[in-house]
């Protein structure tokens, strides 16, 4: 007994000790995790998610301030004459120039006769080629010319087939001509039609708008242009019919349809009477709010234009304007009805206050509790005949699809085919390639121009004045340390920064590391940084602004934060330039660092970005670029492309460069470029990478240096790549 109970005794002494053991292992083990966020526990950078809106929306209220400021000293009619003069020339920079009138070819394509109506199905051609499909509904048994509105619908797969026919027949009921048109990628018009599926290949309602629109704003093109002159041509097309009083043209449509219905009645004097539903707000209320929205609402570099949504009503007075808001619209009803008192003195300059109204309804987005309003707003001002009623009717007429069926197919794709936006832009964009490649015949001239303007159109801010870096902590790892700081960005926002250093001491080359998903996407150990690392680099991963703790926030959708860089004449990829040029700053002031020899690496879609700042910045002595798209050119003349490479793309670049002639201008320094991708993010293939790399290789050879120009297949050994920019 007395053995077995020291035995225990023995036992339990033993099981207590490898307790104390384990949990001194985890003790220690939990002390080592690491933590690698720098905004963390941090108040002043506790909305990092938000830091680069924030930063985009400060710079675009400058602009707004400044367009408020002279808006508060316009007094007299001749004041506002004047702005409407000032207004009408920035939109046709910025929106123009329009095409030229060119035969509509419209026909009619069938005829649905109901009790007290009937449809005439419609195509015209708002340029050669480019099909536009609507319904004309024309009251039975009118006598003389009727009063005629142009409906444009909002953002619905099916346009004016969805929610719309209640008002429109209400509006015929009443007495008045009604046009429907299908707006670019709705109805009829989808731009991106699978003919052996029968359905769009890009899925989202409206989608198609931001997608063509991206490559639109590569060339330097507002892709509202094109809905604008759709609704144009359209009124071209009403002045054909007997049926219509050319005196008496009016136009409406809600939300999309807003918006369409705002630039059609400001840029076309003929439309007499207007009501955009949801949309009026002002960019100051949007930007505040929900941000840009789709492609079409935003005019190339419109608000560091000083221009929002009341210059372009302010161009119609003193044509009659009913605004439709409602207060639980998520456009900002405060917006709105700022709009509408600062459009009414405008009209009240012109002695014609009453031609202006505002109809609000309490309800969600919508024509919702307005449209009484609305009818009784168009009775008035175009002068429909008695009796006037504007109540809404509870009209109940049966349509059928095929009754609203302009084409046989459905679609213009698979009925007649014809040019797309997409198509239209390719023409004009080779029009620009073909200039880009003139100028590439004087290298000299043209790098400089390429230089010059690239920081023109990325929106590129030199940084000025000392960094200031704040320390944020220490880990230590096997054979080095990671130091934790937070750079000074551009304005109120900052940038987090990894370093890595080994534990050797002395001075070594340097290494910035960019990559998409921020400092901590190759940041664990045994990852890629710890491989440059051991080579006896020091490395520095920062998260660029919009990457990393500063990705994300309020808007949902990383294009419309593009939009907003957009509007105000910048780009994440110009912003994003200077804080790598930040980081070369940062080590070019440490003593651990051999300031001429600092290497920069980008890792996929973010190799735009390194190609800017490593072409406006020549401390960066060596360029790698891994996975990096090869030119902006793949993505505007190839129907199909991947829409993340739009975030780092420049709004206007091949107006005057692309990314081949930032490759140029890295020369002479040694650049290696490895696995490119195509616009599908696919491997490029051997011929579009001859094509597109014989100017850079042309300016390596001009320089005498084609040895520091290297092409690889792949990125697998990161090292030795980093390695040979050393040699």
């Amino acid at each position: 007994m007395k053995i077995l109970k020291n035995n225990k005794k023995y036992f339990l002494s033993c099981f207590l000790f490898f307790l104390c053991f384990l949990l001194i292992k985890t003790t220690i083990i939990l002390a080592q995790k690491e933590n690698l966020n720098v905004l963390e526990r941090w108040i002043e950078w506790s909305d990092g998610k938000n830091m680069l809106i924030h930063h985009l929306n400060k710079q675009a209220f400058g602009y707004l301030d400044l367009r408020d400021k002279e808006i508060s000293e316009l007094k007299t009619k001749v004041d506002w004459l004047k702005r409407q003069e000032k207004v009408k020339e920035i939109l046709m920079k910025i929106v123009g120039p329009f095409p030229e009138k060119t035969p509509l070819n419209s026909r009619v394509t069938g005829v649905v006769k109901k009790d007290w109506f009937r449809i005439e199905k419609v195509i015209y051609e708002s340029m050669p080629n480019f099909y536009v499909t609507a319904c004309l509904f024309i009251p039975e048994g009118i006598v003389g010319k009727r009063p005629a509105v142009i409906q444009v619908s909002g953002h619905t797969r099916n346009a004016f087939r969805g929610g719309s026919p209640t008002m429109i027949l209400n509006f015929v009921k009443k007495g008045f001509i009604v046009f429907a048109i299908d707006p670019i990628s709705q109805g009829e018009r989808v731009q991106y039609w699978d003919l052996e599926k029968k359905e769009p290949v890009i899925k989202g309602l409206t989608d198609e708008h931001s997608y063509f629109g991206n490559q639109c704003f590569i060339s330097g093109v507002s892709p509202g242009r094109y809905f604008t002159w759709d609704g144009i041509r359209g009124v071209d097309y009403l002045l054909t019919r007997s049926e219509v009083d050319p005196e008496r043209i009016g136009i409406f449509g809600c939300s999309g349809g807003g918006t369409q219905t705002t630039y059609i009645a400001a840029f076309d004097e003929r439309i007499k009477a207007a009501v955009p539903g949801c949309y009026i707000t002002g960019f100051r209320r949007l930007l505040e709010s929900i941000g840009p929205q789709d492609a079409e609402q935003n005019f190339y570099h419109g608000v560091s234009n000083g221009i929002t949504h009341a210059d372009l009503l302010e161009l119609r007075a003193p044509k009659p304007l009913l605004i439709s808001s409602t207060t639980r619209d998520y456009f900002s009803i405060q917006g709105a009805v700022e709009t509408f008192e600062e459009v009414k003195r405008a009209y009240k300059a012109f002695g014609k206050e009453e031609n202006i109204g505002q109809a609000v309804g309490d309800a969600g987005h919508g024509f919702n509790g307005n449209t009484e309003a609305i009818y009784a707003f168009f009775q008035k001002v175009l002068d429909l005949p008695p009796p006037e009623n504007p109540i809404e009717e509870n009209v109940k007429i049966a349509l059928a699809p095929e009754d609203l069926q302009v084409t046989p197919t459905g679609q213009i794709a698979s009925s007649l085919g014809g040019e797309t936006v997409f198509s239209i832009n390719k023409v004009e964009t080779q029009r620009l390639i073909e200039k880009i490649e003139e100028s590439r015949k004087n290298i000299k001239t043209h790098l400089d121009m390429v230089i010059k303007k690239a920081k023109e159109l990325s929106g590129y801010a030199i940084p000025y004045g000392e960094n200031n870096p704040v320390f944020r902590g220490r880990y230590q790892r096997d054979g080095y340390c990671v130091e934790m700081y937070a750079l000074q960005g551009e304005g109120d926002y900052v940038v987090p920064l990894l370093l890595f250093i080994p534990h050797n001491g002395g001075k070594f080359p340097a290494v910035i590391y960019i990559h998409p998903e921020g400092k901590s996407a190759d940041a664990p150990p045994g990852g890629k940084i710890e491989q440059l690392v051991r080579k006896g680099y020091i490395v520095a991963a920062p998260d660029v602004i919009g990457t990393g703790e500063t990705a994300g926030g309020n808007i949902v959708v990383p294009r419309l934060g593009i939009y907003a860089a957009e509007l105000i004449g910048r780009s994440f990829v110009g912003i994003q330039a200077g804080d790598i040029v930040r980081v070369v700053n940062f080590l070019k002031n440490r003593s651990d660092v051999e300031a001429e020899k600092i290497c920069a690496v980008a890792v996929d879609e973010i190799c735009p970005v390194l190609l800017h700042a490593a072409t406006f910045e020549k401390s960066i002595t060596r360029v790698a670029l891994l996975g990096s798209l090869i030119s902006y050119r793949s993505m505007v003349m190839n129907k199909f492309y991947t829409e993340s490479d739009f975030l780092y793309a420049v709004s206007g670049a091949l107006t005057a460069y692309d990314l081949p002639d930032l490759t140029g201008c890295i020369a002479p320094r040694k650049l290696v470029l490895a696995e490119l991708k195509d616009q599908m993010n696919q491997p490029a293939s051997k011929t579009l990478i001859d094509e597109e790399l014989a100017f850079p290789r042309s300016v390596y050879s001009f320089e005498n240096v084609s040895e520091n120009f290297k092409v690889l297949p792949s990125y697998e050994n990161l090292s030795s790549i980093i390695d040979w920019c050393f040699e």
